[in-house]
């Protein structure tokens, strides 16, 4: 009984890891496609279930704005999100569940299924808040923000369930090293989702200058001011390209400061037994940061690029969050040879 309660539990929490990180990529793919106000409104499409019945609704949209932000494509892309946010928040419920109900048996305490499931919740407001305040920067980037603390949890959750060789008490000094490196990550995430929303990913198309200069002028008031419309400043006047290549200019540069950081520690900790898999994957997804970061640069922000560089950004976070679990010693361990 106890175990098949546990290998339900088990195998729930690893399907919903999953789906969480397919559903950032493909957040990353509903935001590069410019598909986020493909229904205009929440949760339904134009009142709707799905954009078939809100066809003759999207068609007069084409019609009014044939180059607009609505389309049937678009909107399926939307509302497919959505649903995939739907599934993903059923199943942390289901996990929820099980770990309150089951949790006598169970190898660990309820409460982190209980802040996945308020964090979810949290998510799908910022999902709606996305549409409703029509792709404003702000919101837009916390959405994303939340997907990547959302994934965070899920992988505590998961991580903690799996086996790995026993790591040596002395490797605990690392952790607070390991915890500036997540929270470097996800200030790098936060800026890279700040280019994406403001449409500043070519704002410098030359490396490893800016527009020629290492310092090129800038406008980080502008670019940075945070409580505005997309598109333009808190005093309603067009966003200017100097506060663009701000954004672009100060994401960029972060990134050397997170692939040292980050390179550096990982190298360290690949030599302890337990931490090498997570430490490889950390830098193996360093190095193919840099590759697509570059490419979105020289080849004009390509799609898949595009999308593979928000999954990577999304490996780091699992794999560090890895790290950080087997050094706090919350995840099962094997018997070190």
């Amino acid at each position: 009984m106890t175990t098949r309660i546990y290998n339900r539990y088990r195998r729930l929490v690893f399907w919903t890891w999953f789906l969480t990180l397919d559903l950032i990529m493909f957040g990353a793919f509903v935001r590069l496609t410019d598909s986020g106000l493909g229904c205009p409104d929440w949760p339904g499409c134009y009142g709707n279930l799905s954009p078939v019945g809100a066809s003759e609704h999207i068609r007069d949209a084409l019609q009014s704005m044939p180059y607009g932000p609505v389309s049937f494509p678009k909107a399926w892309i939307e509302m497919i999100h959505r649903y995939a946010g739907s599934v993903l928040g059923l199943m942390i419920i289901g996990i929820t569940w099980m770990a309150w109900r089951w949790r006598k048996y169970l190898r660990n305490g309820p409460m982190l299924a209980t802040v996945t499931l308020i964090a979810v919740c949290l998510q799908g407001a910022f999902g709606a808040w996305t549409v409703t305040h029509r792709l404003m920067p702000i919101i837009v980037t916390s959405h994303l923000l939340g997907g990547m603390l959302l994934l965070s949890l899920m992988t505590w959750l998961a991580a903690r369930e799996k086996s790995h060789q026993a790591i040596p008490e002395s490797a605990r000094r690392w952790i607070p090293w390991v915890a500036v490196g997540y929270g470097l990550l996800l200030i790098q995430i936060a800026l890279g989702g700040w280019v994406s929303t403001n449409y500043a990913a070519l704002a410098c198309m030359d490396f490893p200058t800016c527009h020629g200069q290492w310092i090129p002028p800038m406008d980080f008031e502008g670019g940075f001011s945070l409580v505005r419309a997309l598109g333009v400043l808190p005093s309603g006047a067009m966003i200017s390209q100097q506060a663009l290549t701000a954004i672009h200019w100060t994401h960029r540069n972060f990134s050397f400061v997170v692939f040292l950081y980050m390179g550096v520690l990982a190298w360290r900790l690949n030599a302890i037994p337990g931490l090498g898999a997570p430490s490889r994957l950390v830098l193996g997804l360093l190095v193919a940061q840099l590759f697509t970061g570059l490419t979105t640069i020289f080849f004009q922000w390509p799609l898949v690029i595009a999308v593979l560089h928000n999954g990577g950004a999304a490996g780091l976070v699992l794999a560090t969050v890895t790290l950080l679990v087997r050094l706090t010693g919350q995840s099962l361990r094997e018997a070190q040879a």
